[in-house]
């Protein structure tokens, strides 16, 4: 199994309630396959540099998967025919250049943490000092 990062796509939806219904059964046919959702994110509606088969704007949903790389092609082929997602793409996630990010967060992080320790050790030492 590897891991995916698949962003959909959906038009025409006026209510959370919809959004979440056309989300789970377009995710339920990754579990079909033998497939698991990691994670989802919804990213908002946001409107499209032009118009696409007469929508303006859509709500774009991230989810990081699992699925078994030979079985990537017949997910896309049956969101052909699942008729709430309006467009889906997937991507593989390079698993070298995750850790590297997620290192160089935690470099900020530390980094970002030494200076608001020094920043408040600097404070408490001037309210100490006699006026």
């Amino acid at each position: 199994m590897k891991k995916y990062d698949a962003l959909y796509i959906f038009v025409g939806i006026a209510r959370n309630e919809a959004l979440e219904a056309n989300l789970e059964k377009a995710l339920a046919e990754v579990t079909r396959i033998g497939g698991n959702v990691l994670e989802k994110v919804e990213l908002g509606k946001r409107v499209f540099a032009r118009p696409m088969g007469k929508h303006d704007a859509g709500v774009y949903v991230k989810v990081r998967l699992e699925l078994d790389p030979l079985k990537v092609d017949e997910l896309l082929k049956r969101y052909r025919l699942v008729e709430e997602v309006f467009r889906v793409q997937i991507l593989a996630v390079d698993d070298r250049r995750e850790a590297k990010i997620a290192n160089e967060r935690a470099e900020r992080d530390a980094i970002q943490a030494k200076r608001e320790a020094a920043a408040a050790a600097a404070l408490a030492a001037k309210t100490e000092e006699p006026a």
